[in-house]
C-alpha cells in the first residue's frame, strides 16, 4: 500500500543516515520534541534557507540577527579578527573537555571551502582540521584529486572544539558557534563550499534530509553553491563509495572552471 511505501523509504533514509554517520542507531527518547523543537529554534534564528542572499550583500535580517547574539562579532573583517573575537571561548559546555579550539586552516581568500562536523583526537591535540586518518584523505581529495593544494583551500567545521567520544555536537553547541561558521564564509567569500558528511550538511543547511539524498545536487548558502558529499571518514568505512564523492567532486571543479586530473589522480 502507498502509506507501507512512503514509511519503507523513511526507515530506508534513516538507515542511510546512521550510517553514513557509524553508528548502529541512535537513542529514540524524545527524539522527536528535541528535533522539532531544535527546528523552530533554527528557524527562529537564521530563518528559511531560501532565498538566499548574493554574496557580499549587506547582512540579511537573519544574519544580523544570528551575529547579534555575540555584539561586535559583525565588525570582524578578516580571519585573524575573527580568531581573536572567539578568544579562549568558554561559551558553551565543549570548552572543558578540549585540548585546543580548533578555528580553521588554509588561504583566507580561498574560493573552495570544506567543511566539517568537528574536531577529532587528532585535531584536538594539534588545533587544526582534519589532520588525522580522515584529514589524510581529505588531503588526498584536494590534492591528487583536485590537483590542488591544501593550503590553495579553506577548512573548518561546524564547531569548533572536541565533542566527547567524537559524538555530534549538540544543539547548545551547534547554536554557540554557529555565528562564528557563518562570519568565517562571510569573511573568506569562497565561491564553491563542500559540506563533508550528514550532520555538517543538515547544520549548514537547516534540514534534515539524509547526506545520500543531499549529495550530488547543488545547494546554497547565502548565494554561495554547497556541494554535500560523504564525510572522509565515511570514506575509510565504505571505500567503494568513493566514486560517488569523486563524481562530486568533479562537479565542483567544473563549477570553479578547473580542469579534473587524469583518472589515475582519483583518490
Amino acid at each position: 500500500m502507498p502509506t507501507d511505501k512512503l514509511l519503507l523509504d523513511s526507515v530506508r533514509d534513516y538507515l542511510a543516515q546512521i550510517r553514513e554517520e557509524g553508528m548502529d542507531g541512535l537513542p529514540m527518547k524524545d527524539r522527536p520534541i528535541a528535533v522539532a523543537r531544535d527546528d523552530a529554534r533554527r528557524s527562529a534564528i537564521i530563518g528559511s534557507p531560501e532565498p538566499m542572499a548574493t554574496v557580499g550583500a549587506p547582512l540579511s535580517a537573519s544574519m544580523v540577527e544570528l551575529f547579534s547574539k555575540y555584539p561586535g562579532l559583525e565588525k570582524t573583517d578578516d580571519l585573524a579578527a575573527l580568531r581573536e573575537f572567539i578568544g579562549d571561548c568558554t561559551r558553551c559546555k565543549l570548552h572543558g573537555g578540549r585540548t585546543n579550539l580548533v578555528f580553521g586552516v588554509g588561504d583566507p581568500n580561498a574560493e573552495l571551502m570544506f567543511i566539517g562536523e568537528g574536531p577529532g583526537a587528532d585535531e584536538d591535540a594539534k588545533g587544526e582540521p582534519f589532520v588525522g586518518r580522515a584529514g589524510q584523505l581529505l588531503t588526498d581529495i584536494i590534492e591528487r584529486g583536485m590537483g590542488m593544494q591544501r593550503s590553495e583551500v579553506y577548512i573548518c567545521n561546524v564547531v569548533k572544539c572536541r565533542p566527547p567520544g567524537n559524538r555530534n555536537p549538540e544543539p547548545d553547541e551547534v547554536e554557540a558557534c554557529e555565528p562564528f561558521l557563518f562570519r568565517q564564509i562571510e569573511v573568506v567569500k569562497p565561491r564553491v563550499i563542500v559540506g563533508l558528511g550528514t550532520f555538517a550538511v543538515q547544520s549548514v543547511l537547516k534540514v534534515k534530509t539524509p547526506i545520500s539524498k543531499l549529495r550530488g545536487n547543488w545547494h546554497e548558502v547565502r548565494g554561495i553553491k554547497m556541494m554535500p558529499t560523504f564525510h572522509p571518514a565515511y570514506l575509510l568505512r565504505n571505500p567503494s563509495d568513493k566514486r560517488l564523492v569523486w563524481s562530486d567532486i568533479q562537479e565542483v571543479m567544473r563549477t570553479l572552471g578547473r580542469p579534473i586530473p587524469g583518472r589515475g589522480a582519483r583518490p
